[in-house]
């Protein structure tokens, strides 16, 4: 155990710990979104225990996938198979890239599926009462599934920031535990501000969409000769401030057209 300190509390290591835990910070809003919208699904009075108990256990598993990457890391980007459909599709995918896009797929498989189930619902009620149609331990599971494969990349680019395990790991318990306080606080928001629950879905639809970019890249995919080129976090966070923007400025723009028509 004091080995385990030691190895922390050197400047150099304190420095990594602060810079891995704002990258935690930063590639956990997509995670913790997810979470809040997977969590209705549960019934009401244990949503706020599966979002902590799914962190929980999602932070432990992080951390066991953390030790094991830094063992098979060579493995993990070693090459499974190969596609080469010249001029229409090329790819050579290992498991990295494979993760990515089946969570990238997933996720925009959830949105697309939340944005239809609001277009069919006539009344909110009707809405309200269809939440809580899984059991807590369901979303507990697809709550820690999908912080695995979101952690994928925050754990990797940890490792090309320090090659000390026990400061990754720390980082990982104090992104854990920022977002077991965090996750009540956006879930109760988007449950007294319904409206947002649409752009919520939206964002978590770019989400996905930034997962397959970054698979596809990872994969060398090229579709029809074009190369799949990531989706960068500056081009992410412009792109959910602009929907931001658009969803305040109609917000407000619909309640002076309200007004006029009353």
């Amino acid at each position: 155990m004091n080995t385990f300190f030691l190895s922390i509390l050197t400047l150099e290591n304190l420095g990594d710990l602060i810079m891995l835990v704002l990258l935690q910070a930063v590639l956990g809003f997509d995670n913790l979104l997810y979470i809040s919208l997977e969590s209705k699904k549960a019934p009401e009075a244990k949503q706020s225990f599966v979002r902590k108990m799914g962190i929980g256990i999602a932070v432990v598993f992080r951390i066991l996938l953390l030790v094991v990457l830094v063992k098979i890391i060579h493995l993990v980007e070693k090459p499974l198979f190969h596609i080469n459909m010249e001029g229409v599709l090329v790819g050579h995918f290992d498991l990295h890239s494979l993760i990515v896009l089946a969570g990238g797929i997933f996720i925009i498989y959830t949105a697309l599926k939340e944005i239809w189930h609001m277009m069919r619902v006539d009344e909110l009620d009707e809405d309200t009462e269809s939440e809580g149609k899984k059991s807590a331990g369901q979303v507990i599971f697809w709550i820690v599934l999908m912080n695995l494969v979101f952690s994928f990349d925050s754990i990797l680019s940890a490792m090309a920031l320090s090659d000390v395990v026990p400061v990754m790991a720390t980082a990982i318990v104090i992104g854990g535990l920022l977002m077991i306080w965090l996750a009540d606080r956006v879930s109760t928001f988007l449950q007294r501000n319904r409206m947002y629950e649409v752009l919520g879905l939206f964002i978590l639809f770019v989400v996905g969409i930034m997962l397959l970019t970054e698979g596809g890249e990872k994969a060398g995919l090229t579709i029809g000769g074009n190369a799949i080129t990531h989706m960068n976090k500056t081009t992410f966070y412009f792109v959910i401030t602009i929907m931001v923007l658009i969803d305040i400025v109609q917000g407000r723009y619909q309640k002076k057209l309200s007004r006029k028509i009353k």
